[in-house]
């Protein structure tokens, strides 16, 4: 069928519009970050105080993140409900910190007084999942793609007002874990103890779920239920089986990062998962969505460039308070790699099928 002249012009103004939206976000990021470099305002010290800040929370990201790109990977739908799995995480291990806390197991053993909260918060956020994969989207999985979106939407906001009628919607504050206090000096670099540990803890979780995926039995079947769920269940695979145990794996994952959350921020309320939720579907997108290392890069790139970008680029432009605006910069990451690459950093090497 001919395309009408209408529509070519339509098709040149959109481009065209796409095209200067691009470069001008380009441009004020270049003339921004230019000026802030002239003026000098920051030291380096500061400066490399941004980046570390920028990995450790950018290594939750990327733990959160690891959940959507899992579950898209075999289901490829969309789990909108995750950041309330996240949350119901760092609820669980709250409470479990704060018995321990008073009886003072964390002071007097700090290395478990860390471990035991985050294996229990792994635990219940796997738990969570799977029920939420039972109830809500299991019976819709040969569904229309809409329709287990939503349906995920709906739970997501069933799990947080949940929790909002059980714990109510005050803000909870994660004991203090006094082995964590004060700064270590690395290669002459003052770096907070909390950061250093959540960032080791981060990639220590990511490396162990590579390993798991690559290298074992329940890896290579959830590569082969991600590539052909009809193939997979012929070769003997236990297809609902292993979509149970991705939903829990991802979620424990995500349980996880609740609780190193809570190490860096303190805090812990019902709505905590709403923002880094996004954020972390923004690292698996910017990553390549169904792509694990894809969404470890992408959550390591999102932590830096929000906690670098605010003074970086908006500082040069004259914004004031820019820091207000750094989750502005995640979601205009999310635009710009929606534009420039849509397939992400590392991208996904699509089947025929699965496109």
């Amino acid at each position: 069928m001919r395309t009408s002249l209408g529509e070519r012009l339509l098709d040149l103004a959109v481009s065209g519009f796409l095209w200067g939206f691009r470069i001008l976000i380009v441009a004020a990021i270049l003339i921004g970050t230019i000026a802030t470099i002239r003026a000098g305002k920051y030291t380096g010290e500061q400066w490399i105080d941004f980046v570390i800040q920028g990995i450790s929370q950018g290594s939750v990201y990327a733990l959160i993140a690891l959940g959507y790109t899992m579950v898209y990977g075999i289901l490829r739908m969309i789990n909108f409900a995750h950041g309330e799995i996240f949350m119901s995480g760092a609820f669980s291990a709250y409470f479990l910190a704060t018995w321990l806390n008073t009886i003072g197991f964390i002071d007097a053993h700090p290395i478990l007084g860390l471990l035991i909260p985050i294996l229990f918060a792994m635990l219940m956020s796997a738990s969570i999942a799977m029920l939420v994969e039972r109830i809500a989207y299991r019976p819709l999985r040969n569904a229309p793609r809409l329709v287990p979106l939503i349906s995920a939407i709906g739970a997501s906001y069933f799990l947080m007002y949940t929790f909002r009628g059980f714990f109510g919607p005050g803000v909870y504050a994660y004991p203090p874990v006094k082995a964590l206090d004060g700064e270590w000096n690395i290669f002459g670099i003052e770096i907070l103890k909390v950061q250093v540990v959540v960032a080791i803890a981060a990639f220590i979780m990511m490396a162990l779920l590579y390993s798991l995926v690559q290298y074992t039995k329940i890896g290579k079947a959830m590569r082969a239920v991600s590539e052909d769920k009809d193939t997979a269940s012929l070769m003997g695979i236990d297809v609902n089986g292993i979509i149970v145990s991705t939903f829990a794996i991802g979620a424990a994952m995500a349980g996880a990062a609740g609780v190193l959350n809570s190490l860096l921020f303190r805090q812990v309320t019902f709505s905590i998962g709403q923002v880094p939720g996004i954020k972390a579907f923004t690292a698996a997108v910017l990553g390549g969505i169904g792509n694990i290392p894809g969404a470890m890069v992408g959550g390591l790139v999102l932590g830096i460039f929000e906690s670098v970008g605010p003074s970086l680029f908006l500082e040069g432009l004259g914004i004031p308070r820019p820091y207000q605006l750094k989750d502005a910069i995640a979601y205009t990451m999310l635009v710009m790699i929606l534009l420039f690459r849509p397939s992400g950093i590392l991208g996904e090497r699509l089947t025929k099928k699965k496109a």
